[in-house]
């Protein structure tokens, strides 16, 4: 089990460093170099839309993916989806800038993150479902929690690359050639991810199904689209958590607020390293407690920090900050620590591929490609203190608060203690 779920945990990181590095350069550089003709407002919600692309092509890749990994096995889906994200995302940073082709630029950026969502949408449901199908019931969530490790990892990747390069290059040195050198590593980083599950087992659980579903997203719209629905409700909030933590506040407090771009990866980047730390200990919690009460939980703290957090980003002082992160990193993380257990448990295992990535990535389209072009809109009609930011985000916690409160517990029942042998006389 060590040696599978660190696997899935490698790999989910090298899949999130290439979802994640475009939205941290969308945020500091992309919006001028390929959307030059518009103001600087235009071309961040320019950039932030292309960044959205990448979350309405993940429900996307999850119904091609599930496909296949309902079908023909969870292993092959994990192989697959490396390729396409890691080449896609090499191939952004190969990408010639408005200055040089003109409208073509923009458009092909489109293109490639459509792509880099597409592969990411099958990463998510292979990764998650080879580990849980493989764990034993009573830790099961712990073990699962090893890929929800992997953003985490992921996003530090990510943003730690951009941050060395920002420290160490001048502005123009960025912008014409330092902000493409994290999209080229990714290249290394899929090879290094191909060795590493190249020698991963099957699913027993996916084994053992006799008949698998001809069309799986056909048996999931019919028989479980309730189900769908509420879990793409319920997983709204983490998404809009995350990317208004690690992507809007990011753009909101270099231009705004006039800080500091490395001042503003470190405190994001301190509060996502306490947040991929707690992870294991929050799904352990799961195991004991629940996955349901531990979702309403940290629903419920998403619900009442999202006004204090906004209310400490625009102080503009890092320590403040950083706290405003840290509570929303941890309020998400008691959530998402046990999803990746929660929503399989879900789903019956001849559709399950399908249906827990479907339901997955559709709430990214809810939560986090709306986010980033939202938060900044309403940014603007604000004073310093962007409180319209405040009642988006809580709004979203409280809609994903009721479709928790809809669906019901899946924790298996604790084993039974063996009855103590008779005492003979």
């Amino acid at each position: 089990m060590l040696r599978l779920a660190t696997a899935a945990l490698a790999g989910t990181a090298i899949e999130f460093y290439d979802f994640f590095v475009y939205g941290t350069a969308a945020a500091l550089v992309l919006g001028p170099l390929f959307f030059p003709t518009v103001s600087p407002l235009a071309g961040t919600l320019a950039a932030f839309a292309a960044f959205g692309v990448g979350f309405v092509a993940r429900p996307l890749g999850s119904v091609l993916f599930g496909h296949i990994g309902d079908r023909h096995g969870r292993r092959p889906v994990l192989v697959a989806s490396l390729l396409l994200t890691g080449a896609s995302t090499v191939a952004v940073g190969c990408l010639p800038t408005y200055g040089t082709i003109g409208t073509a630029a923009p458009l092909l950026l489109v293109v490639l993150r459509f792509l880099q969502g597409l592969g990411l949408g099958g990463e998510w449901g292979g990764a998650v479902l080879l580990t849980a199908e493989h764990a034993p019931a009573e830790r099961r969530a712990l073990w699962s929690s090893f890929p929800q490790v992997g953003p985490a990892v992921g996003f530090l990747l990510a943003n730690g690359s951009m941050l060395a390069l920002s420290a160490t290059l001048s502005e123009a040195q960025f912008a014409q050639w330092g902000w493409r050198v994290p999209f080229w590593a990714a290249g290394v980083l899929a090879v290094v991810g191909l060795w590493l599950r190249s020698s991963l087992a099957e699913s027993p659980r996916f084994l053992e199904i006799e008949e698998p579903a001809r069309v799986p997203i056909a048996e999931v719209v019919r028989d479980h689209w309730r189900l769908v629905l509420l879990t793409a409700g319920a997983l709204a909030v983490g998404y809009a958590i995350f990317y208004a933590v690690t992507t809007w506040s990011l753009a909101y407090a270099t231009e705004r607020l006039e800080v500091g771009r490395s001042v503003m990866l470190a405190c994001v980047m301190a509060a996502v390293v306490i947040k991929g730390a707690l992870t294991p200990v929050a799904a352990v919690l799961g195991d004991r407690y629940g996955r349901r009460p531990m979702c309403l939980a940290g629903c419920t703290a998403a619900a009442l920090w999202m006004f204090p957090m906004v209310a400490l980003l625009a102080t503009g002082a890092p320590l403040l900050m950083f706290l405003g992160f840290l509570g929303a990193m941890l309020s998400f993380i008691t959530m998402f620590a046990v999803i990746a257990a929660y929503l399989p448990e879900l789903y019956e295992p001849r559709v399950r591929c399908t249906g827990a990535a479907v339901g997955y990535n559709l709430g990214g389209v809810l939560g986090g490609a709306l986010t980033p072009i939202a938060a900044t809109a309403l940014a603007e009609q604000g004073g310093r203190v962007p409180w319209a930011v405040g009642a988006y985000l809580t709004g979203i916690a409280l809609l994903s608060l009721g479709c928790f409160v809809l669906l019901p517990e899946t924790r298996p029942a604790p084993a039974a203690a063996p009855k103590p042998a008779p005492v003979m006389d």
